[in-house]
């Protein structure tokens, strides 16, 4: 499955990836921003993003890639440092599957991933 980190913190992206790695993913593709997300989106099977980018943020990514017809139920997780719950309905409203706060531990990931992927095929 190949999936596409978006975070402007490179260091974030490496913790992404290798959490990924230790449960059980290898396929990933990086982008620091939403602008260089959406140019990344081919061949995309997952997306876990940021929220607070330069350029393009994450919520605006997530808007403009559900307005495009073929990524409309592409599985979308936010992995961000906003906590608030007014910042998580508006996330899910604009077509998040999906919601993490940082810090996050490996088993969160995998469940959250595991949970997106299961909605997607219901």
């Amino acid at each position: 499955m190949k999936i596409l980190i978006i975070d402007d913190s490179s260091t974030m992206r490496r913790i992404i990836k290798n959490t990924l790695q230790r449960i059980g993913y290898s396929d990933f593709v990086e982008a620091a921003d939403g602008s260089e997300g959406l140019a990344a989106l081919e061949g995309v099977e997952l997306i876990i993003t940021d929220w607070n980018m330069p350029n393009m943020d994450g919520l605006t990514m997530v808007k403009t890639i559900r307005r495009h017809p073929s990524y409309k139920t592409l599985p979308i997780i936010m992995l961000t440092t906003e906590a608030g719950r007014e910042d998580i309905i508006e996330a899910i409203k604009h077509g998040v599957n999906n919601y993490i706060v940082k810090p996050f531990t490996p088993e969160v990931l995998k469940q959250k991933i595991d949970q997106t992927l299961q909605q997607k095929q219901e």
